[in-house]
């Protein structure tokens, strides 16, 4: 008996996304999609998420690999003031950034992208999840910037890391925050006539 299951591919280096998706019984195939992010402007934090996520998208969904595929494109920024807050460029920014942002919430927003390269049909979206940030001291700050990990994430935080013990809570959902509605994706799967169950691995 031959698998019939559609190829999910998704659009993202991010282990957290790929972790989320096969702890939800996916397995996804990794294209990275090679999108300059700085390159892409939006009116607003929720806007541009979208446009990043449908950038990546459609930029993996444009080559000839992953042709009849479900295409799956994924981007986070944090919203802080009304500004977009990716990934901190160096060191020195994600320490302000911190700075910044402790004993304060902010709102994750993560585009999310799905192309079905079979139909040619594309349904995106923007999820939000409001983060409420703890009270590092600079010490802390300092140690953990110095650990590298803000500097490969968005808004140089994350829920399963480093930073964890320094977010006191959030509103809304979990996977948003690390880079992946899993609600979300289904939603969008299922506007393109896609249940999820359909691609859990066997």
């Amino acid at each position: 008996m031959t698998d019939q299951r559609r190829r999910l591919v998704l659009a993202s280096q991010s282990p957290a996304r790929l972790g989320l998706l096969r702890q939800a019984g996916l397995a996804p195939e990794v294209i990275v999609s090679g999108v300059d992010e700085d390159a892409l402007t939006a009116p607003t934090p929720e806007a541009l998420a979208r446009v990043l996520a449908e950038a990546k998208a459609a930029a993996v969904a444009g080559r000839p690999e992953t042709s009849g595929a479900l295409v799956v494109g994924c981007d986070s920024v944090l919203d802080l003031d009304g500004r977009a807050l990716g990934k901190p460029a160096d060191a020195e920014e994600a320490t302000a950034r911190w700075k910044e942002m402790r004993g304060r919430s902010g709102v994750l927003r993560t585009g999310h992208c799905v192309i079905d390269n079979a139909t040619g049909r594309q349904v995106s979206t923007t999820t939000s999840t409001t983060v409420r940030f703890g009270e590092p001291s600079d010490a802390e700050v300092a140690a953990y910037v110095a650990s590298g990990e803000p500097l490969h994430v968005a808004g140089a935080f994350t829920l399963d890391g480093r930073s964890a013990p320094f977010v006191d809570g959030i509103d809304g959902d979990h996977g948003n925050v690390l880079g992946i509605s899993l609600p979300t994706l289904r939603a969008l799967l299922a506007d393109l006539g896609v249940g999820i169950t359909e691609l859990w691995a066997p």
